[in-house]
């Protein structure tokens, strides 16, 4: 399964790759240069934080590595288990009818799998998109590995399906009893805050392929 240590531990040995730090790969790729600080790598309160998938993508980029070879990083041996996760087309999503009480896709019509590394205890699925519905960030055929059950803090991307069966890709803003505050992540967009009795499902955006 995804070590915590070992995420930031490939982090900074793809930044030694490119003979950088960690703060200089995090400036290569447009991040605040504190972004892979150890002081970020655990909350005030002890926990555990993982480094955004953003964060991941756009240092991706800036160094031209692939996912494969990140999780090479991750797991030098080889050995980082993978498992079969459901994927399941926005249509199918939207209706909000085919999961289960953890969020999860049943298996029914529209319903397939997809193999991908092993999130330990998170359970997670795979969306696909369809038309400009999640554009200009997301195109038609990307896949989006997303959790029901990660716990998501501001600034997170995350995924929420609203009653009325509409999609949207945004970023976390604020998440109290009564609302969910949402951020655009275009900027033709405004912010958006949605009551709760409006939210079908939500689900923290993990991974993008793109």
């Amino acid at each position: 399964m995804l070590s915590h240590e070992r995420v930031w531990a490939a982090i900074d040995a793809l930044a030694s790759r490119h003979g950088m730090t960690a703060s200089g790969l995090a400036r290569k790729a447009g991040l605040d240069a504190t972004s892979f600080n150890k002081s970020k790598r655990v909350s005030p309160e002890g926990r555990e934080r993982w480094p955004s998938t953003e964060s991941i993508s756009k240092i991706l980029k800036a160094t031209g590595a692939t996912l494969e070879d990140f999780l090479r990083l991750v797991e030098p041996s080889g050995s980082l288990r993978r498992s079969m996760i459901p994927l399941i087309g926005m249509e199918e999503a939207a209706t909000g009818k085919v999961f289960n009480e953890e969020g999860m896709p049943n298996e029914g019509p529209g319903w397939d799998e997809i193999e991908f590394p092993d999130f330990g205890q998170e359970k997670v699925f795979a969306l696909e998109v369809t038309g400009d519905a999640l554009s200009p960030l997301y195109r038609d055929g990307d896949i989006l590995i997303v959790s029901p059950t990660a716990s998501t803090r501001k600034g997170d991307r995350i995924v929420v399906c609203t009653t009325n069966g509409a999609i949207l890709a945004k970023e976390l803003k604020r998440r109290s009893a009564k609302t969910l505050e949402m951020t655009s992540l275009a900027k033709d967009q405004e912010d958006q805050v949605i009551p709760a009795e409006e939210i079908s499902w939500t689900a923290r955006i993990m991974w993008a392929r793109q």
